[in-house]
């Protein structure tokens, strides 16, 4: 009998739909208190999930539905850090 790995799933905070968890970017505020993209999804610390679409993104923000999940209040100059992270193509 062949077993199936099941595969995680995140909701997205802009778009609120479940995908697969390596469909989404993970945002995580480290244990230092630091924002930053975690494109391998294991850095340590409270994470948050949306899709690679600067539209999520911006839902994400506008609903605070970012920092309700990392419990911390966002400053600008990482917002816009945060979205020039995710235009760029890696």
């Amino acid at each position: 009998m062949v077993r199936k790995r099941k595969i995680p799933q995140r909701m997205c905070l802009g778009c609120r739909e479940v995908k697969d968890k390596k469909e989404l970017i993970r945002i995580v505020r480290t244990p230092a208190g630091d924002i930053e993209l975690d494109k391998t999804g294991k850095k340590a610390g409270r994470g948050a999930y949306i899709c690679p679409e600067k539209d999520c993104f911006i839902k994400a923000i506008n609903s605070r539905g970012l920092e309700k999940s990392l419990r911390r209040k966002l400053p600008e100059d990482i917002l816009a850090l945060l979205k020039d992270q995710l235009e760029r193509p890696d």
